[in-house]
């Protein structure tokens, strides 16, 4: 018997279906890149990358060389490209286990160069070019920029297959802000271009998001990084009728006990609540060491028998409290929704990340690795 106290609950019929969704958006000829990161975004990256590997991801991205070699002792056998910072020290365990690392600046490229050619190998690598994000990558706009990764092209023990950049505000479909990927794409294809004329080959270029991949299909390249899609949530609410994807996870949790307090009672830490009338209150077993932001203390809500519960008082490290007044019916042992539908009504992440004043990839991320993922299919 499998004993819970709250758990996600991740449809991987849901992910496969977001996933066909999104290839047949699509340029022809486009490849995808899967981004499991954070442990997929909270999905479980082997799980998610198992499935996504099936349906015929092409690729699949990741923040850390870890993350990598996970995905690796889990079976996942497709391209693999760490977008973010590697020791160069590392260089023979990104070439043995064909990792493709990212090339972000001069120094940080001659250092795994040298680390790599110290071992006796080639690490293969993708080119990162700052065309606006003011993160990591080349300056676009440095002339030395072409003539760095020339040079690099020519090295013995790093091998460019790829050149990248990353859009600031691909998610926003304002003027300015179309404008502004506009001009970072057309940056991209400058140094993209200048490259290739000179006789550089520079492998796949891609420089497409989730966002970028709906919002400028002219941009796609060839190849798209897709993240957020993928599992059902949306960048931005402009981008709802664009595609139809399906949310992969939802939250559960259960009622650990029902009680009644009088008015003038207060509830948890800080006494933030104070009941103005006799109220039934029910306490739920999760709390913001399961993912649940704290922010969402007196804000949000969870459906319990398919009827909206306000969370009131602070939230707590392992659980938290809802006005079940409305809810006679409210039991110990009643699997309250945290995310998710019932009933007619529905919790999404976008809800609490609104609620909470953030952004829907901050609640999905943040939830915690005690919480169990249970796969549906």
């Amino acid at each position: 018997m499998d004993y819970k106290r709250c758990w996600a609950a991740v449809d991987l019929a849901a992910l496969s279906h977001n996933y066909h969704c999104i290839r047949r958006f699509l340029s022809p000829g486009c490849r995808y890149l899967a981004i499991v990161k954070a442990d997929g975004y909270g999905h479980g990256a082997a799980t998610v990358a198992g499935q996504l590997q099936k349906d015929g991801a092409d690729w699949f991205g990741v923040a850390t060389m870890e993350e990598a070699l996970d995905l690796r002792r889990q079976g996942i056998y497709r391209p693999i490209l760490v977008l973010g910072y590697t020791d160069p020290a590392a260089a023979p365990i990104l070439a043995s286990n064909t990792i493709t690392q990212t090339l972000f600046s001069e120094e940080y490229a001659l250092q795994l160069a040298a680390e790599a050619a110290k071992a006796g190998c080639v690490v293969d690598c993708h080119v990162k070019i700052d065309t606006g994000m003011s993160r990591l990558g080349f300056d676009a706009e440095n002339e030395n920029t072409v003539l760095m990764v020339e040079k690099l092209a020519q090295s013995g023990s790093l091998r460019i297959t790829g050149i990248f950049t990353h859009f600031a505000v691909a998610d926003e479909d304002t003027a300015v802000s179309m404008a502004f990927t506009e001009r970072q794409f057309t940056l991209f294809m400058e140094v993209c271009n200048r490259l290739q004329a000179d006789g550089v080959n520079v492998g796949l270029r891609h420089c497409c998001n989730s966002a970028g991949t709906l919002l400028h299909p002219a941009y796609h390249l060839d190849m798209c990084r897709l993240g957020l899609s993928q599992y059902g949530l949306d960048p931005d609410p402009c981008m709802k009728a664009l595609l139809d994807v399906r949310p992969a996870m939802s939250l559960y949790t259960v009622v650990s006990m029902v009680k009644e307090i009088p008015a003038g009672a207060t509830v948890s830490y800080g006494r933030q609540y104070t009941a103005p009338t006799p109220r039934r209150i029910a306490t739920v077993a999760i709390g913001y060491a399961d993912g649940y932001p704290r922010s969402l203390s007196n804000r949000a809500e969870m459906l319990l028998h398919g009827k909206r519960a306000p969370v009131i008082g602070r939230v707590c490290m392992d659980q938290l409290m809802l006005d079940v007044t409305d809810i006679p019916e409210a039991r110990m042992g009643d699997i309250a929704v945290v995310a998710g539908s019932e009933g007619g009504e529905s919790v999404t992440f976008d809800d609490m990340a609104r609620w909470a004043g953030t952004i829907n990839y901050e609640i999905i991320c943040g939830i915690s690795k005690r919480v169990p993922r249970v796969i549906t299919e």
